[in-house]
């Protein structure tokens, strides 16, 4: 297990690696230069002196394997550099700024996920083929087909336009008047309050868009994983003998059949969290959410090499950390495969 444990580190390592590299020299093969950027629109009559004086100032005059070994360093110090864009700010800062909201973003999409796509996989797996199934086969479907950025917009519609009307009327209607602990003026109040803000983060009310469209792919997609990891399981022998001595289903499916159907869903689990950043970007865009998915495709925009290369390289940490924190659960889960 020692000798596994550090191979994988190892070859985590060198993944990490490799990904600097090719971030590194890929920023630097994009179109643009950042010395202009840092000048602005304005600053036409800058002087060819003045723009090697900036260029020397951030290194950027340097060989790029000297340039890529200062910036390694740097990471190795905890010194992450400062932004090109907004001078004089550490990117740690940047990323420290960014990072709480697409921690708490991902962490509620996946725990509202998990709560219900779990109990309706082994539902719907129980139940095979009944109505039941059906519906959270087709639930499944349309979940994992319907994009994120398409069902933001849809949401953003929504509730800017429409749910505001909808309780305006509501507050205006003669059904209030029937519900004596009700007044127009309070329905009004409560709506303006508490109303769902169709993008930004001001309060945490927020999070409750993005969190859903999120949480609504991976619900689909654990769901499925789910029923197709039970299905897998109830057929096996030990869950016949279980319940041949009398044991409840309850506690058959959530004893016997749930924990050798874990692997799969762990597995799904970990690549999901692994990969947080693909599925921010575009969430954190629709909805203007100051995370580290915005942050990234405003560098990406603005050329700040500094900000990309240490995001990605923080991400490519959290893919490798999260597949072995994975492959040890495994053995943690499965007896069988601790002894292989």
């Amino acid at each position: 297990m020692t000798n596994y444990l550090v191979f994988r580190i190892l070859k985590g390592l060198l993944v990490i690696v490799l990904i600097s590299v090719a971030t590194f020299i890929i920023m630097r093969m994009m179109p643009g230069d950042p010395t202009y950027l840092l000048l602005g629109e304005g600053n036409i009559s800058i002087s060819d002196e003045q723009i090697e004086a900036i260029k020397k100032k951030w290194g950027l005059d340097l060989p790029l394997y000297q340039q890529y070994f200062i910036w390694v360093k740097s990471i190795f110090a905890g010194d992450f550099g400062e932004s090109l864009v907004r001078t004089g700010v550490p990117v740690r800062q940047m990323i420290f700024e960014a990072m709480p909201v697409t921690l708490l973003l991902n962490l509620y999409a996946v725990v509202l996920a998990l709560l219900f796509s779990i109990p309706l996989g082994i539902l719907s797996a129980l139940r095979r083929n009944s109505f039941i199934d059906y519906v959270t086969s087709v639930g499944s479907a349309l979940g994992i087909a319907t994009p994120n950025f398409w069902l933001g917009l849809v949401l953003i519609l929504i509730f800017a336009l429409y749910v505001p009307k909808w309780m305006n009327g509501f507050a205006d209607s003669s059904f209030v008047e029937w519900l004596p602990f009700l007044d127009s003026a309070d329905v009004k109040s409560f709506n303006k309050k508490y109303r769902i803000p169709p993008f930004g983060l001001r309060s945490w009310l927020g999070y409750i868009l993005p969190v859903f469209v999120l949480a609504s792919e991976q619900m689909a997609v654990f769901t499925r994983i789910t029923r197709g990891a039970v299905l897998e399981v109830l057929p096996q022998d030990y869950v016949r003998t279980a319940r041949s001595k009398g044991l409840s289903q309850r506690i058959v499916v959530w004893r016997h059949v749930l924990s050798n159907a874990l692997l799969p869903i762990i597995t799904v689990i970990g690549f999901r969290m692994a990969f947080i950043l693909s599925g921010t970007i575009i969430v954190e865009t629709v909805f203007a959410l100051p995370g580290i998915g915005r942050l990234f495709t405003d560098s990406v925009f603005r050329l700040d090499y500094q900000v990309v290369q240490s995001l990605v390289v923080i991400f490519a940490i959290l893919v490798v950390v999260t597949n072995i924190i994975t492959d040890l659960l495994y053995a943690v889960i499965d007896p069988r495969i601790r002894i292989s």
